[in-house]
């Protein structure tokens, strides 16, 4: 998910197209969220880990 909002914040900055910019971003910080809760050992969405 991380690397997915990289490419799309990477594709949206050289097209300028500021919706991707913005969807980019939500899933930038969803994945760091989702993989700082998963690296401290709660269980997210029922896995103990996530990737």
């Amino acid at each position: 998910m991380i690397v997915l909002g990289i490419i799309l914040l990477v594709v949206g900055f050289v097209t300028g197209v500021s919706v991707l910019w913005t969807i980019g971003i939500v899933l930038v910080a969803v994945g760091a969220i989702l993989w700082v809760l998963g690296a401290m050992g709660h269980a997210v969405a029922g896995r103990r880990h996530y990737w």
